[in-house]
């Protein structure tokens, strides 16, 4: 071969790998990450109710003061909400609302969030807040998620897709504090005791769950409920004097929430594989109740915006106690995490020990996953 052969056909190699290279870069971040789908309440909810002729809205200042944008978005947070922030590690774009016109073409390789603030397990959860997404009706949207994704990549890439997928689903504290213990005497409190009712609400998540997997979910994090009693919105309600936790809504989250770990283990071995992870939102958010100043916090009792006791009641709006320094906030309003706080329970997810995370932690999650 001549010299000049040689050098043709270097150069030709060269050009053939550099249009490779930039192929490679010019393919979507979506279809590089994992897609993540999300279901449930208003921890994280990204902006469903915007679009719903509903009372549950985040779509107002001082909502969203922290975040890129500076503005509201439909996140009840100061900034990011615990979905975003687990896009961030994973690498991913974050996941638009399903609700949301923007949600197209490429985008849907990303996944959809489909959450929506007030919903509980129960569809008799939430009634006040008038038009919201119930948790059967997630489902079904995505399932019209799924044919609208067979359109654009084909029915087996996208089913292969969402097996592929990271799911989080968090529902169940508004069952409680929305529902059972709205007001004395409640339709619920009546008809059961709490021990009654924390087993009438799993029995009726598990129904979810099936639904979830009948759909495709592979891989599901589930998180129990965090501590209802220690919200600044019950410390005010209840007349907490010096902050303690309101005791019977604590009972209920220690009875609920490992009731719901050990119905995740049995649906496991019903299908003979990890596809359920339980994680423990409770020991979560107590950590840093129990000890604000270790995690850097100035206090666990009062959010940063809201009115009254513990700046607990009423909704966080314009004419709001607003705090200077989100970040040393536990409680952004009544209910809901500071970004902060969401960041905290974001690792743990992601590296919590058996403690936290059950059986393996996120990040033990995407190593497995890598391999198959």
């Amino acid at each position: 071969m001549s010299e000049v052969t040689c050098i043709g056909t270097s150069w030709a190699l060269a050009v053939t790998l550099l249009a490779a290279i930039l192929v490679s870069a010019a393919v979507p971040r979506a279809e590089a990450a994992r897609a993540f789908f999300v279901f449930g309440d208003s921890l994280v909810d990204s902006g469903n109710n915007n679009y719903l002729a509903t009372t549950a809205r985040a779509d107002s200042p001082p909502y969203g003061i922290d975040y890129p944008t500076h503005r509201p978005t439909g996140r009840f947070s100061n900034g990011l909400n615990i979905p975003d922030i687990i896009s961030e590690k994973i690498g991913a774009e974050p996941t638009l609302p399903y609700l949301s016109p923007a949600l197209t073409g490429q985008k849907l390789l990303v996944g959809a969030n489909f959450a929506s603030a007030g919903i509980g397990i129960l569809n008799d959860t939430g009634v006040q807040f008038l038009s919201i997404i119930r948790i059967f009706r997630q489902l079904q949207l995505f399932q019209q998620y799924q044919q609208r994704l067979g359109a654009l990549v084909g029915p087996a890439q996208a089913q292969q897709r969402v097996h592929q997928a990271l799911v989080l689903i968090t529902l169940g504290g508004n069952d409680w504090v929305n529902n059972y213990f709205l007001t004395p005497g409640s339709v619920r409190s009546r008809q059961f005791t709490i021990p009654q009712y924390s087993r009438y609400l799993i029995s009726e998540y598990k129904k979810v769950l099936r639904r979830l997997y009948e759909l495709g979910a592979r891989r599901v994090l589930v998180t129990g409920t965090g501590p209802l009693g220690c919200v600044p919105a019950e410390l005010a309600m209840t007349g907490s004097r010096n902050g303690e936790c309101a005791p019977r809504l604590q009972q209920a989250a220690a009875i609920f929430n490992p009731e719901l770990v050990q119905m995740l283990r049995e649906l496991n071995g019903e299908i003979g594989s990890d596809v359920f992870v339980s994680a423990n939102a409770f020991k979560m958010n107590m950590d840093f109740i129990d000890n604000p100043t270790k995690f850097g916090f100035v206090t666990s009792k009062v959010a940063c915006c809201g009115q009254g006791p513990y700046n607990g009641l009423g909704i966080c709006n314009a004419a709001s106690n607003l705090c200077a320094d989100r970040k040393v906030y536990a409680f952004w309003d009544g209910f809901h995490p500071s970004e902060r706080a969401n960041r905290l329970i974001v690792q743990q997810l992601l590296s919590g020990t058996t403690d936290y995370m059950s059986p393996m932690n996120l990040s033990t999650v995407m190593a497995l996953d890598s391999r198959t």
